[in-house]
């Protein structure tokens, strides 16, 4: 699914999910123009997307019912926007922490959602062999914790909506090339424009707790299943950055901070 061209609509694949292009029972996601996908800008400045989830909206409410449920009944696919009204997948922009529950699951689909992220606890969900976020417009990264599905082998994602995307080769959001200092911060309430995320976990790569004045946060782009995806890396320090795999083949070789990087050349050029 990487490299072949990507419809602009939601496909009607068999009416589960409503296509508000084509006039259906109200519009269920967000425009995004963080990237351009239509032509390259290696240039153009990018950056992470700031909202944060509304618990109190129906929608967040409805979802952490059916992650309760999918877990309880141990099913091996699961499709929660199916279950939502068109309203409710609009007010989903991330998933709740728990998902970490759902270990029977094998299927995950989230196909033309809403999301702008993804939590960490995805990690959890080791029984993972296909993961279909296609269409996600607004889904430009992924946690670095989502290559501990060991037994996710296929997956179906809009590449060209991705931060360093091999036909486009979009830049990254820039972090700090130093460690972050958090003195001072929520751990639970962190700036997502900032950060990436709202909320500070343990490290990406050991699992340690990451002690204030000690975040360290890198790009990797990885292939994970089918396809190569930019991971946000938390680190909590610089060995369990050094100890990140190399980079996918033609794309950045190293872990990175992102902003004016080189790239290889995108598949347009």
């Amino acid at each position: 699914m990487t490299d072949r061209e990507e419809p602009q609509v939601l496909a009607n694949r068999g009416a589960e999910i409503s296509d508000p292009s084509r006039g259906g029972r109200g519009i269920s996601r967000d425009l995004c123009s963080c990237l351009d996908r239509s032509r390259p800008h290696p240039r153009a400045r990018v950056g992470f997307h700031a909202e944060r989830q509304d618990p109190t909206a129906p929608g967040w409410r409805h979802l952490l019912e059916l992650v309760e449920e999918a877990a309880a009944d141990g099913r091996e696919e699961f499709k929660p926007l199916i279950e939502l009204s068109p309203a409710e997948r609009r007010q989903v922009v991330t998933l709740p922490p728990t998902i970490a529950k759902l270990t029977a699951v094998k299927h995950l689909v989230l196909y033309g959602s809403n999301l702008v992220r993804l939590p960490p606890e995805i990690g959890a969900m080791t029984s993972l062999e296909e993961f279909t976020p296609y269409t996600s417009y607004r889904l430009h990264w992924f946690p670095y914790e989502i290559t501990r599905c060991r037994r996710l082998t296929r997956s179906t994602v809009s590449t060209r909506a991705l931060f360093g995307n091999f036909k486009l080769r979009p830049p990254f959001p820039k972090l700090t090339s130093s460690p972050d200092s958090l003195t001072g911060l929520e751990p639970e309430r962190l700036d997502a424009g900032r950060w990436g995320f709202t909320a500070l976990k343990g490290c990406s790569v050991c699992d340690d707790p990451i002690a204030h004045g000690g975040l360290q946060q890198v790009w990797i782009s990885l292939r994970v299943a089918t396809d190569v995806l930019p991971l946000l890396v938390n680190a909590c320090s610089a060995e369990c950055v050094a100890s990140l795999p190399g980079g996918a083949d033609n794309y950045i070789p190293t872990a990175h901070k992102g902003g004016p990087v080189d790239q290889p050349a995108s598949s347009w050029d």
